[in-house]
């Protein structure tokens, strides 16, 4: 009993650890309305804007063009707003705590710090979602029922793509302990990179073949394709970069390899850090 009882114990104090880290993140978010409602206004606008310019790529008629934009639109903006999210929830808030002074005395406490990296993604995973419902629901309100088919391999899809993107979050998180200030530059460029070498809010047909071929060696790429390929059921051209069973497999294989290079990265950043006494440094 005692051999059961301590690991039950053992995991019952882990998630206490990681639920009162994800809670401390919650409240510090709530504790600034304005940025919290703001929030919600800049989905809405954001969504708006690049359906109405996705509408010039149509080729066919205008209810199928809007019916194939919109989803190609809402569903890259979904998996857009996780990465975006994930880069400065995940990754640059790493430094934001190095300049409060709060992350040295992390590292100086007994306090899970992978719980600590964990806690962001639960964060990510309440809050972005939340957004994402609201794009959906304004999206629907504009160009009428959003095309959704195959539900349970487009929600394996998902899970993966967002696997993948946590774990380039925390790779990102370990260059911020690098590059320290310059993080927030590069956390910018990094956004508007993902925006268009993976095609978030166009087709990748609309791409220049130079720019395709780069795409194409992102693996970011094909799960924004076969994810709203999937819950579009697959229109003519789309998956535009592989076949279906093809980018199933490199999404999986994303999600799989990317989280753990991304702690990889983080732990030997920390620990550079920890040797070299950076960690309060900014």
């Amino acid at each position: 009993m005692n051999q059961l009882t301590k690991p039950l114990k053992y995991l019952k104090t882990e998630f206490n650890i990681l639920f009162a880290m994800a809670h401390k993140e919650l409240l510090i978010m709530v504790r600034y309305p304005i940025e919290f409602i703001a929030s919600f206004g800049q989905v809405f606008l954001i969504v708006a804007i690049f359906m109405l310019a996705g509408l010039t790529f149509s080729r066919t008629s205008q209810e199928a063009s809007a019916g194939t934009i919109s989803g190609v639109v809402v569903y890259g903006f979904i998996l857009f707003m996780f990465v975006s999210d994930t880069i400065w929830t995940l990754g640059y808030e790493v430094r934001r705590e190095q300049v409060q002074g709060t992350l040295e005395q992390l590292y100086l406490s007994p306090a899970n710090k992978f719980a600590n990296l964990i806690s962001r993604v639960v964060t990510i995973l309440l809050w972005t979602g939340l957004l994402c419902l609201a794009a959906v629901a304004l999206m629907t309100s504009l160009v009428g029922r959003l095309p959704f088919y195959n539900g349970l391999l487009g929600g394996y899809l998902l899970i993966m793509a967002l696997l993948g993107t946590f774990g380039m979050g925390f790779a990102f998180a370990a260059l911020t302990l690098r590059i320290k200030e310059a993080a927030q530059t590069v956390a910018i460029l990094l956004q508007f990179a993902f925006m268009i070498l993976c095609a978030i809010f166009f087709p990748f047909a609309t791409l220049p073949p130079a720019i395709k071929f780069i795409s194409r060696l992102i693996p970011f790429s094909y799960a924004v394709d076969a994810f709203r390929s999937t819950l579009m059921d697959f229109p003519p051209g789309f998956p535009e970069l592989a076949p279906i069973e093809v980018e199933i497999l490199i999404v999986t294989a994303f999600a799989i390899l990317m989280p753990l290079a991304g702690y990889y990265l983080y732990r030997r950043a920390e620990d550079r850090a920890r040797s070299m006494g950076s960690l309060s440094e900014y």
